[in-house]
Order: C-alpha cells, then structure tokens, then sequence
C-alpha cells in the first residue's frame, strides 16, 4: 500500500485554488497559525460539498482529505487518488485508510477530517470519535476551521453550489493538541480527547462567526 502522494496534493492545492479563485470569492482568515511543518489535523466543519475543495485550495499546506468512497466514482477516483486524497468506507473500519491517514501524520503531511462525519449544519454538533483516535495515535495537533458561506442558497445559477462570485470565508483557528499529555490510548482517553475537541471546535465556529458576520 502506497502512502498518498504529497506531491499529488500539491498539485491538488493548486487546482484548488484556481478555481475557487475563480467561481467564488473566498476571504481567508487565520492561515498564519497553521504550523509550517510537522504532522497536524485540520477539522473542517461540512454543510457544502465545496467545502473541501475549498480548504484544499487555500490552506497554506497540501491537504489529504479523508473522502467518503462515495465520492470517487468514474474519472473522480482516479482524480482523487492522483492528487493524494484518501478514500474510507464510513460504514465499516476502514484499515487501510486508518493505515493511510496514520501515514501521513507519521511523515509530517496535514490530514483533513471533517469530524461530523458527513455533510449537515455544520455546527460541529454531532462529532465522531475518528478524529480524536487520529489526533492521540497520530501525536498530531487539531487546527480547526470553519467555512461559512459556502450554503448559501440565494442567486444560485446551478442547484448545489453557491452562487458565482459569492464570498466564502475560511477562518483556521489556533492548534491544540486533543491528549491529556499522558499518551494514554484507551477508549477513555479518546473519549475524553473527544470532549475536549468539541469543546474546542464549537468555540472557534463562534467565534469565526462573530468575526466575519455570518
């Protein structure tokens, strides 16, 4: 099994960037605390399907997403995979995206996790338990991020997605390392790393919101 390919999420960044650039209007916010180097989680909050596109294209660092298998059908797979994101079963435990995510943590890439699971309100109100696993086996900080904007309805020229033009803000909050600092991995520990996580990405969407309006 191949670790995904940061280069292929390079070019996946430069996609990226692009053409959100180039539909919408995204206001970036915060890039400047992600860390340079060394493994790191981005949680990005889900209620748009551009909002990882989104992400990939404007963080400062190539990104490799946990995707739903879903996601890669026909040409998108092989897309997908070329540009290093990962593909996971969400109905099962997925060992080799476990594997693969685990990888690139351990060789100081950035992993995208959006923790709800799937795309809803985008509130981080239901979060899964993955992500906290990643963040105390992978030894790796969360930054969080929210994007807002990018359900918006009015002026929509093509069902599902936003409207051309329209501002999408992107705000990364500051890192923090989900453990108590003890490197304990038991279903406790994790549990209440998962507290501690919600917490966490609760209070950066407040305050992302605060700061842009929305």
């Amino acid at each position: 099994m191949s670790l995904p390919s940061e280069r292929g999420a390079d070019i996946g960044r430069r996609i990226g960037v692009g053409l959100m650039y180039g539909l919408w209007r995204p206001r970036v916010l915060g890039a400047w605390k992600v860390p340079a180097t060394g493994p790191l989680i981005l949680a990005v909050n889900h209620s748009h399907n551009i909002d990882g596109p989104m992400v990939m294209g404007v963080a400062p660092r190539p990104v490799h997403f946990l995707i739903k298998r879903e996601a890669f059908v026909g040409p998108l797979d092989p897309f997908l995979t070329g540009i290093g994101q990962l593909k996971v079963d969400r109905h099962s435990a997925d060992r080799t995206a476990i594997t693969q995510a685990l990888d690139v943590l351990k060789n100081g890439g950035v992993l995208g996790i959006f923790p709800e699971g799937t795309r809803g309100e985008g509130d981080f109100a239901s979060l899964r338990a993955g992500l906290s696993y990643f963040a105390v086996r992978g030894g790796a900080p969360i930054v969080p991020v929210a994007v807002l904007g990018s359900s918006e309805k009015r002026g929509r020229l093509v069902k599902g997605l936003p409207p051309l033009r329209h501002r999408v803000d992107v705000v990364f909050g500051e890192p923090f390392d989900a453990g108590d600092g003890s490197g304990r991995r038991t279903r406790r520990a994790l549990d209440e790393a998962t507290v501690r996580i919600q917490k966490q990405l609760t209070e950066h969407l407040e305050n992302a919101r605060r700061l842009t309006g929305r």
